[in-house]
């Protein structure tokens, strides 16, 4: 399979209130040092049925968003996870 389908399978498999690191879905796609093309490819994503917002940073800020921090965050509070500055649910 190749990675960007693989990414979106992953991230597909994330639950509403739930969050992954894009170093978890690097590592679950089977390429741990992939993370920042984790990131690339769901930048590039707007299939909608793909919860992209659900994949954020390590540190536990939420990270970027090709429709827009705000948005991502604003998604994120509605499914009740935790984000900025503290640290995020692992799945």
């Amino acid at each position: 399979m190749p990675f960007q389908e693989a990414v979106f399978a992953i991230v597909k498999t994330i639950p509403a209130g739930k969050t992954m690191t894009y170093k978890q879905v690097a590592v679950a796609a089977g390429h741990p040092g992939a993370f920042r093309a984790v990131g690339n490819v769901l930048n590039k994503n707007y299939d909608p049925t793909i919860p992209c917002h659900r994949v954020v940073r390590s540190d536990g800020k939420t990270g970027g968003y090709n429709r827009g921090e705000a948005l991502k965050k604003e998604r994120l509070e509605e499914e009740k996870s935790k984000v900025k500055g503290a640290k995020v649910k692992e799945r």
